[in-house]
């Protein structure tokens, strides 16, 4: 495995500088990130490749399976690098029937620390995004103060180092920055779905990380005649080009597409030496 990521660029997230092409380990799971893994060996090979290749951000949650991406990690990686940074989510669960619910209660998120720390094998979790789960995938008003207040809590016992928020509205992550101070907002962004532009500017200006979930498309795989016709041009797939004008969008931008297959995995790393000029970048932004 000769590819590495360096030609992405870096940004800091929390005290760390990553490199912008990370990996999401939602996929590691089950369907649906539910269970376990189809390949398990697969799976920890993938993790493997990966961070030879330069990946140092790993986007997680104990409430994939639950506790199948998080248990993959530790027998895959751990003991982890030094310049490995974890960030994982707080906030929901998962039913008996594979169900996404909420879990906000401050046992429930005292209780997810705990998780994550164990599963990991960890004393600290690099970065926790809280999840708010008034809208499943879109952003929806609601206050988010108490369960902010409870992980700012847990940072100050030295659980936690940063603390991040996902599946906010610009009005939560005015709140939750006012409990707390936040180092990265992951929102359901990609080249068709555009609604945070404002706030990735915005971030950019004051430091904090953006990180798009479905930077792909997600259930519904990105379709459009423009971004194919600027990959075949390019000699690209249509994914590798709506991950490289992410990477174009903004510096503050982190990518973290997930697979838990190995030739994927390769597809999505050469999206660091993808270059779009500024005729692509025109037929892109007009989508």
């Amino acid at each position: 495995m000769t590819t590495t990521i360096a030609a992405a660029g870096t940004f800091l997230l929390g005290d760390a500088q990553v490199n912008r092409l990370g990996y999401g380990a939602m996929q590691l799971a089950g369907p649906g990130a539910f269970g376990p893994p189809r390949d398990r060996a697969t799976a920890i090979a993938v993790l493997r490749m990966a961070v030879e290749a330069g990946v140092n951000h790993i986007d997680t949650s104990d409430y994939y399976g639950p506790h199948v991406t998080n248990q993959v990690i530790h027998e895959a990686l751990h003991p982890y690098r030094d310049d490995l940074v974890i960030v994982t989510k707080l906030g929901a669960r998962r039913g008996d029937d594979a169900a996404w619910l909420p879990a906000w209660s401050a046992q429930d998120l005292r209780d997810g620390v705990h998780d994550n720390l164990r599963n990991l094998g960890i004393d600290v979790i690099d970065v926790v995004n809280f999840r708010a789960m008034f809208g499943h995938i879109a952003p929806a008003e609601g206050s988010i103060e108490a369960p902010m207040t409870v992980l700012a809590q847990l940072q100050q016992q030295g659980l936690i180092r940063h603390i991040g928020v996902s599946n906010v509205t610009p009005a939560q992550v005015a709140e939750a920055r006012a409990i707390c101070p936040i180092v990265c907002v992951q929102n359901l962004y990609n080249l068709v779905h555009r609604h945070d532009d404002a706030m990735i500017d915005q971030l950019g200006a004051d430091g904090i990380a953006f990180v798009p979930f479905f930077p792909l498309g997600g259930f519904s795989p990105l379709q459009s005649d423009r971004l194919n016709a600027v990959a075949a041009r390019l000699g690209a797939t249509a994914m590798q080009v709506a991950q490289a004008w992410l990477l174009h969008r903004a510096p503050n931008v982190l990518l973290i597409p997930g697979t838990s297959s190995l030739a994927h995995l390769q597809q999505n790393l050469a999206v660091a030496d993808l270059q779009l000029d500024h005729v692509d970048l025109a037929e892109l932004n007009a989508i």
